[in-house]
C-alpha cells in the first residue's frame, strides 16, 4: 500500500511547521505585499502540485493537537493536516470559495430524518457529514420520520440486553417458535456477504424490510467491519451479541435445509401450520448470483408465512429494496414513506450509516485539505471486474471519451484573449478551480489525467487539480484498514457535484445515492467485445440497481417484465436485466 504524507497548497503538514516557518517581518517588506503575492500564486500551486498530494490520506501527526471536529464554515480557513482544529484566516483566498454545502444554516437533523437523542461528540459525522454536501433534492416525508421514530422505540424495547431479547434467545435455544402478539418482538439477523458497498446496500434493504415487517434488525459485525459505523439507533445497539446460537457461517448457504425455499420443498413449512409447529427460525439466502428469488419471498402468501417466525436469519449482498416495492402488501406503505420512490436509499442510507470518529477524521481532514475551497468537485470511480476485465488503455480511453462528450472537465487549449474573454461567457470561468477526485484501486488514471492538466492550459482559464486518496491495487474484503479507507472514499466521492462511475459497481451506487445526484455510468463492453461503443450514459435515477430481480408471477412462475408493468420501475442502464426505481 502506497502511503505518503499528503500536503495541501493551502495547508501545511504540521502545526509546528507553521511556527518554524513564520516569516519575520522587516521594515523593507510589508506583510500585505507578501500576502498578495501568496494569494496570486495559489491557483498555480493547485495545478502544479494537485495530484500526488492525494497519493494517500492525510495522516495524523504526532505533534498535532487533538480536539473535536469543527463544523464547516463559509469563511476561508487554513487547515493543518492531521489536526482536528481548522484555523480561521481573515480573508478567503481569491477565486476560491467555500461550497454552498458547507453553510451553517443547514438543518443538522436533515429535516427530522436523524434523531436528536445522541451525544454529538461520540459520533461527529452524524450531524456534520451532511454539511459537506449540497442540501438534499428530495423532500422528506413526515410519515417516514414517524416510522423511523417508531422503529427506534421498538428497537430500544427489543434490542440486545433487554428482557424481551433474552426471552427470545431462550426460545431459540430451546428450538421453539412461539405465536407472537403485537407486543412481542421479532428479529431479522443480517449476515455479511462480499464487499463494503454490497454490505451497505443490503443492510439498507434489510432495515427497510424490518420496518415494513415489524422486526428488529441485528447486524452480525465481522472483524473487518469493526470500527466503521456508529450505532444508528439511540439508547440501544444494532450489533448482534456474541454467542448467537445460530451464527455458524458454514450453515448459511443457498442449499441450507433451514432456508425457506428448502423447507417449503421438504414440507417443514406449510401455510396452514400454527406458529408453534414451525421451526425455531427461517433462513433467507438473497445473494446476487442466485437471485432469481425462486423462493418467492417477495410474494404476499409467503410473507404471511414468514411473518409468523420470531427469528429470521438473512444473508445477502444485494440491494433488494426494489423487490419490496414489487410486493403487493408493502406497496401502499412504501408509497407513503417515499412519495419520491427513487429517494429510498438516499434517505435510509444517510439515516443508517455514520462513520466512526476515526474514519470521519480521515474524511474531514482530506476534504478540508484538498476539496473544501474549490468551485466544483467531479468524482471518477473506476472499477475493473475480474469476470469482465478491461485493459487500462481501453478503460482510460472510455473515460476520456465520456469526459469530452459530457463536458465533465474543461477543454484543453490556449485560453482566449482577455478582450474576447470579457466579451464572452467563457471568460466567467477564468481562474476558477475544479477538483477531480479519483477513486480507483490503480494509480494510472490519476497519473494520466493529472498529466493532461499539468502540461496543458484550459481554454476557459479554469484550473484543474487532480487527487487520488489511495490506490490499493486489489480489494481486500477482510481487511479492516482497507474497509476504513474504502468507506472514507465513498464519503469523499459523495461530496462531489458530478460523478462518473463504472457499471455494476456497488461502491459507486452508495456514493451517488448519498449525494443524491444522477451519475454518468461507464458502460461495460459487450461480452464478445473489448471496447464499449457508448462511453457513458446518464442515470435516470439516484437509486442503486437490483442486479437480479424477482419473478413477478410468484407461485405461477410466470416470467413478467416488471419494467413493462410498474410505472416506477425501469431496467438499469448498466445491467440490462436489472431493475431500478425511478420517478418521472
Amino acid at each position: 500500500m502506497d502511503v505518503k504524507r499528503a500536503r495541501s497548497p493551502r495547508s501545511s503538514a504540521d502545526g509546528d511547521d507553521d511556527k518554524r516557518r513564520a516569516p519575520r517581518w522587516g521594515g523593507a517588506v510589508r506583510p500585505s505585499m507578501v500576502l498578495l503575492g501568496f494569494l496570486i500564486t495559489l491557483p498555480l500551486l493547485a495545478l502544479v502540485f494537485g495530484g500526488r498530494w492525494g497519493g494517500s490520506f492525510p495522516s495524523n501527526s504526532p505533534s498535532s493537537p487533538s480536539s473535536s471536529s469543527t463544523t464547516p464554515e463559509v469563511t476561508g480557513r487554513h487547515v493543518v493536516a492531521g489536526s482536528e482544529t481548522p484555523q480561521k484566516t481573515t480573508t478567503p483566498p481569491k477565486n476560491v470559495s467555500a461550497p454552498a454545502a458547507t453553510t451553517l444554516s443547514q438543518d443538522k437533523l436533515l429535516g427530522g430524518l436523524l434523531s436528536a437523542a445522541f451525544d454529538e461528540s461520540s459520533c461527529q459525522s452524524r450531524y456534520k457529514s451532511s454539511l459537506y454536501r449540497k442540501p438534499s433534492p428530495f423532500p422528506l416525508s413526515p410519515y417516514l420520520v414517524q416510522k423511523l421514530r417508531k422503529y427506534e422505540a421498538r428497537h430500544k424495547k427489543c434490542g440486545p440486553g433487554t428482557k424481551r431479547y433474552r426471552k427470545a434467545i431462550q426460545q431459540l435455544q430451546a428450538g421453539r417458535n412461539v405465536e407472537s402478539s403485537s407486543d412481542d418482538c421479532k428479529y431479522v439477523v443480517w449476515f455479511p456477504c462480499n464487499g463494503l458497498g454490497n454490505r451497505m446496500l443490503t443492510i439498507t434493504s434489510t432495515f427497510l424490510y424490518a420496518v415494513l415487517s415489524g422486526r428488529v434488525l441485528l447486524v452480525n459485525v465481522h472483524q473487518e467491519q469493526e470500527g466503521l459505523f456508529c450505532e444508528p439507533f439511540p439508547g440501544t445497539s444494532w450489533v448482534l451479541p456474541a454467542g448467537f446460537p445460530e451464527g455458524n457461517p458454514q450453515k448459511l448457504h443457498v442449499d441450507a435445509p433451514e432456508s425457506y425455499v428448502n423447507m417449503l420443498k421438504s414440507g417443514l413449512v406449510r401455510a396452514d401450520m400454527p406458529a408453534s409447529a414451525l421451526p425455531p427460525y427461517v433462513y433467507l439466502h438473497v445473494e446476487q448470483t442466485r437471485l432469481r428469488l425462486s423462493d418467492n419471498i417477495f410474494c404476499d402468501d409467503d410473507q404471511a408465512v414468514l411473518g409468523r417466525f420470531t427469528w429470521m436469519i438473512l444473508k445477502s449482498d444485494s440491494y433488494f429494496a426494489p423487490a419490496l416495492f414489487l410486493t403487493p402488501m408493502y406497496e401502499k406503505e412504501l408509497g407513503r414513506m417515499f412519495p419520491q420512490r427513487e429517494a429510498t436509499f438516499h434517505h435510509l442510507g444517510r439515516y443508517l450509516f455514520h462513520p466512526t470518529n476515526k474514519v470521519w477524521g480521515i474524511v474531514r481532514r482530506y476534504y478540508e485539505a484538498y476539496l473544501a475551497r474549490v468551485d466544483e468537485k467531479i468524482g471518477f470511480q473506476i472499477r475493473i471486474f475480474p469476470e469482465k476485465p478491461v485493459t487500462f488503455e481501453n478503460m482510460y480511453d472510455q473515460l476520456t471519451r465520456c469526459i469530452r462528450e459530457q463536458r465533465l472537465l474543461p477543454e484543453l487549449g490556449e485560453p482566449v484573449s482577455s478582450a474576447a474573454a470579457n466579451a464572452s461567457t467563457s471568460g466567467a470561468a477564468d481562474g476558477k478551480v475544479k477538483a477531480v477526485l479519483i477513486a480507483s484501486l490503480y494509480p494510472g488514471y490519476y497519473d494520466k489525467i493529472r498529466g493532461l492538466y499539468y502540461e496543458n492550459p484550459t481554454k476557459t482559464g479554469e484550473i484543474v487539480a487532480v487527487y487520488q486518496p489511495s490506490h490499493e491495487e486489489k480489494q481486500e474484503y477482510t481487511s479492516n484498514q482497507h474497509n476504513q479507507k474504502a468507506l472514507a472514499e465513498i464519503y469523499l466521492l459523495s461530496y462531489c457535484d458530478k460523478i462518473a462511475m463504472s457499471a455494476w459497481s456497488t461502491f459507486g451506487y452508495v456514493a451517488y445515492g448519498f449525494a443524491g445526484v444522477k451519475p454518468w455510468i461507464l458502460l461495460r463492453p459487450d461480452w464478445n467485445k473489448e471496447v464499449s461503443e457508448v462511453a457513458c450514459v446518464r442515470s435516470t435515477s439516484v437509486e442503486p440497481c437490483l442486479h437480479s430481480p424477482p419473478i413477478l408471477g410468484c407461485r405461477d412462475k410466470r416470467e413478467v417484465d416488471v419494467a413493462a408493468v410498474k410505472p416506477y420501475v425501469r431496467h438499469c442502464e448498466d445491467v440490462g436485466f436489472g431493475l431500478k426505481i425511478f420517478d418521472n
